[in-house]
Formats: structure tokens, sequence, C-alpha cells
């Protein structure tokens, strides 16, 4: 017969009845004391391995500033409508 340590593979106690609110039917209950290498979830793990900025340069460093975009071509208008009722409701369908 194998002792319980070795079919768990780690220290294993015997809590006395009492502790575990088991009645006088039982004889014990078995307590695991270490699990073997517990894994973080998926998020805990990226917010544990995520790229910190450690360089003041990179902490302090400011957005890019873009020049403003060129304007359109004169054969591309942006039209607003002043309300959604003036609209067209659907364009008109392909002719085929």
């Amino acid at each position: 017969m194998s002792s319980l340590s070795s079919m768990f593979g780690c220290g294993v106690v015997m809590a006395p009845p009492q502790a575990l609110g088991i009645g006088k039917r039982s004889d014990g209950g078995l307590t695991i004391v270490c699990s073997s290498r517990p894994k973080k979830k998926a998020t805990a793990h990226h917010m544990k391995t995520r790229p910190r900025k450690t360089q003041p340069w990179d902490i302090n460093r400011k957005p890019t500033v873009y020049d403003p975009m060129p304007p359109l071509p004169p054969d591309w208008t942006l039209v607003i409508p002043a309300d959604a009722s003036s609209a067209p409701a659907a364009p008109p369908p392909p002719s085929a």
C-alpha cells in the first residue's frame, strides 16, 4: 500500500472532522496543501507580461503631430444633408 503523499505528489494534511464541518459519520477529510504550478488566466497573464515604458524619453514622449490633409480634388465633393428627411431613402437600382 502506498502513502497518500506519494499518490498526490505533494504533502497531504489530514484535518480533523470538526474543522471541516463533517459529522461523526466520516472518518476524516483530505486537504491538499499545494497545487502543482498554478497558471494565470489570459488577462492576468497579459497584464503581468505587458511591455512597460521604463525610459524617461519614452514615458514623456508626446503623440506624433501630422500635417493637415490636403483639400479634396474638385471632382469629389462632400455633401452633408441639412435634414435627414431631405436625403434620398435609397439609391436607385443599377441598370443592367
